[in-house]
């Protein structure tokens, strides 16, 4: 079950972005766990009111019960009280529909926020109050860019429009206009907005514009992305190299060939500058030293080993697209002739065996991995609390039948089983897919994260990010459906990627800089489009259509902001959310001990190497090249030398003997991968779902007391440094004031309306067997003073 949720300060509100609108309803989970949150008294139930100070129209407010000269007084109030909507630079309004409810859903009982529903041409905004009303001084999570009541275009998953209380997916013309439209969102927030106020113009105005803006394909070109940077082409632009390593000069993959020991046996080439080679490929990148620029041409790229990562002991990993699969036989024989000539070339001391996965075949797919998410998603998108609990009695059930933890896990285990062949058997490992920029971008990077301690500070997992994914061609504009141009080329790849880097963070939190916060962040920045950073199938197709912007305007170059400038969307006090206070950072002494040693790795590891067999040096890949060769002419096989069943023991064996030992947080990382402790990633899934949230409970409690006794601890030897101060000092810093008292939930930082308790709808006979309805409908919160985070 789903337990050690977060909870949120006495306010009732999150408020985010310029606008500083309010509501009530949001939630948020800190730790999560294998399940969703099913015990009653963990649940707390809603705040019967949205937001004090806001119109909130009950059931008695609806449409049967609300007069047309009430309605007209609603409207004059409101237009005294109009919030002003505030635009982006280069943000137009397109069409707005007034005398809107935004519904709050509670137990089949409507209540809603009355206001203005307005769509831009970066998103859908409800505008509700006055943002005056919002005075406290709790910790609120605001993002500058994005409202509480803000989607943006690309986060809008489906719309759904309700005609005599039947509920019907919108897509293209309409010939009747719902009375109420439901938006699921990709950041799986559910928003419902009744349209029986509203003048009949405007309700097809504004329905028939948000289904235009957010479902019709789309040109590359008219993408707000452009918009946005024409119009900010003045304001001061930010150095991206402070936040991450780009990985768009030669210098930067040199550096990191450096840092990584790997610059004596790869080298990296230029030959690809200004894409005269391969524009799936970046300017530059690292291949096996011996391999010549002719070779690399001659395929435009494809059928090369590119270097990804160098592991101390001198072992790679590498990548590998597939070579065309060609139907004519002489084609065939030049490609095998082309493959020899690859093998002939690294085929020379330093390079010994390589073990080659063919990620492709012998792995997960595309289709596999949307499908899961799909039916994963909807777990979460819930309507209102009855369907919560409706659902709650055959979660598991569900929750296992989408398959989504069953891919976290195969994702994780592959990755190790790349690890204990780099780290236990000192073999490179080369990582072969068609086009080698989706399951090739998810392996390696879980692997150096598992592997490389520098991944796992917040400039090392950004410019893994960079290095993988972005310069690794990773097609985000379709794998996103940014364009809306191909639904069956979108695939939550990157998605599942941060989910299994979770999946590392929750089970071992002091071994990374960031926090939870950070991915799920992280995560909804990739449907922001004013960042570059995922809105661009290649860096290619990213500079093509920057210059040829900067050439159209005869200008300088557009200023196209990366999602790693947090500043962009969150202010200091928000973005100490996203750093870990518990970080266990590398020992500074840990320089000096390594002078004396002759080991030449820069990672001290947990786990000792591992005696392999010794080898003759048989080549890069002599022990499987009739498998390469086969692999890179389409002539699939079904298992490579991975299932054999030494390789399996080796890799049991690797496994349990570093889950024997205390983990080293700055040595080599691995998960569990037994089937409890692959869990939901409850933040980021639960947090717009009120009843999921634990009021003063979660992981936020264990977090606050941590910092509380990291604090004294502090205090006291600042006490005991400074004694040769006065006593009068010491008793005035004693009678300091104390911690602010504060009531955060599980939900924190996503959610900060406190909650009153009440019973829940849950019409399951297994609720009967957990106690006696009244006598839970009773019980009051614990109050658990956590003091401030």
């Amino acid at each position: 079950m789903l337990g050690q949720l977060w909870e949120v300060g006495p306010s009732g509100h999150v408020s985010f972005g310029p606008q500083a609108w309010r509501v009530g309803g949001s939630s948020h989970i800190l730790s999560g766990t294998g399940g969703r949150m099913g015990v009653p008294l963990a649940q707390r139930g809603r705040s019967s009111q949205a937001v004090s100070g806001q119109q909130v129209l009950g059931t008695a407010d609806c449409p049967s019960a609300a007069g047309t000269e009430e309605i007209h007084t609603n409207e004059k109030e409101a237009t005294e009280k109009e919030v002003t909507l505030h635009l982006l630079p280069g943000e137009q309004l397109l069409c707005e529909a007034n005398t809107v409810l935004k519904c709050v859903q509670e137990d089949s009982c409507q209540r809603g926020i009355y206001g203005r529903l307005v769509c831009t041409d970066f998103k859908i905004a409800f505008l509700g109050d006055d943002e005056s009303a919002l005075d406290n001084d709790e910790t609120q999570f605001k993002n500058k860019v994005i409202g509480e009541n803000d989607i943006t275009l690309h986060c809008v998953d489906q719309i759904y429009g309700v005609f005599d209380e039947k509920k019907k997916t919108l897509f293209g013309q309409l010939k009747k206009y719902p009375e109420k439209l439901v938006i699921h969102c990709k950041d799986l927030r559910v928003f419902h907005f009744c349209l029986r106020y509203t003048k009949e113009e405007e309700v097809k105005r504004i329905v028939s514009g948000i289904i235009h803006h957010t479902q019709a394909p789309k040109l590359l070109k008219r993408l707000f992305l452009f918009s946005y940077a024409t119009a900010a082409r003045n304001s001061p632009a930010t150095d991206p190299k402070k936040h991450a390593v780009m990985f768009d000069t030669l210098q930067d993959w040199c550096r990191e060939l450096e840092r990584t020991k790997g610059n004596m046996k790869y080298k990296a080439v230029s030959v690809n500058e200004g894409y005269k080679v391969c524009e799936r490929l970046p300017a530059y990148f690292v291949v096996p030293a011996p391999l010549l620029e002719e070779d690399i041409e001659f395929f435009q790229g494809r059928g090369i080993p590119i270097w990804c990562w160098s592991c101390h002991n001198g072992s790679a990993l590498l990548k590998m697209s597939a070579l065309p699969k060609e139907q004519d036989d002489s084609m065939s024989q030049i490609q095998k002739n082309f493959s020899d000539r690859i093998y002939r070339t690294v085929h020379r001391p330093p390079y010994e065996t390589a073990k080659t996965e063919d990620l492709s075949s012998n792995f997960l797919s595309l289709q596999e991995i949307q499908m899961a998410y799909s039916k994963f998603k909807q777990l979460f998108l819930i309507d209102n609390s009855t369907e919560f609990w409706d659902t709650d009695i055959k979660w598991f059930s569900l929750l296992e039948g989408s398959s989504w933890l069953d891919i976290i896990r195969r994702c994780l285990k592959k990755a190790v089983e790349i690890i204990e062949c780099l780290e236990a058997q000192n073999m490179n490992v080369l990582l072969l897919e068609d086009n080698a920029s989706d399951l090739c971008c998810l392996v390696s990077s879980l692997a150096q994260v598992m592997m490389d301690p520098h991944c796992r500070t917040v400039f090392g997992f950004q410019s893994l990010v960079q290095k993988e994914w972005v310069m690794g061609g990773h097609c985000f504009l379709d794998r996103c459906n940014h364009l809306r141009q191909s639904d069956k080329e979108e695939a939550p790849v990157f998605l599942l990627f941060l989910d299994c880097v979770w999946q590392l963070v929750h089970q071992h939190p002091p071994a990374f800089e960031f926090t939870e916060t950070y991915l799920t962040v992280l995560s909804d920045s990739l449907y922001i489009p004013i960042f570059s950073t995922f809105f661009f199938n290649s860096p290619h197709q990213k500079d093509m259509n920057v210059g040829k912007e900067s050439q159209d305007s005869q200008s300088r170059p557009l200023n196209l902001l990366t999602v790693w400038d947090w500043s962009v969307q969150f202010e200091p006090k928000a973005q100490t959310l996203l750093t870990n206070p518990l970080y266990v950072e590398k020992p500074k002494l840990e320089k000096v001990q390594r002078k004396g040693t002759h080991f030449k790795h820069q990672r001290q590891l947990s786990l000792p190497l591992t005696q392999s067999k010794s080898s003759p040096k048989r080549g890069f890949f002599r022990e499987e090249t009739d498998h390469l060769i086969k692999n890179l002419l389409g002539k699939r096989i079904s298992k490579l030398i991975n299932s054999s069943e030494e390789l399996q023991d080796g890799f049991r064996e690797f496994y349990d003997g570093w889950h024997s030992r205390p983990p080293s947080y700055q040595g080599l990382l691995l998960p569990h991968l037994e089937g409890p402790e692959i869990k939901v990633w409850a933040q980021r899934y639960l947090r717009w779902i009120p009843e999921a949230q634990i009021l003063g409970g979660g992981g936020v409690a264990t977090m606050s007391k941590l910092l509380e006794m990291m604090e004294e601890v502090q205090r006291l030897q600042e006490k005991i440094e400074a004694r040769h101060h006065s006593q009068e000092a010491l008793q005035a810093e004693a009678a300091s004031p104390p911690r602010t008292s504060g009531r955060l939930s599980s939900l924190f930082p996503f959610a900060l309306l406190q909650r009153h308790s009440s019973k829940p709808v849950l019409p399951t006979s297994g609720w009967k067997a957990l106690g006696d309805e009244d006598d839970l409908a009773k019980r009051e919160d614990e109050f658990v003073d956590l003091g401030d985070v």
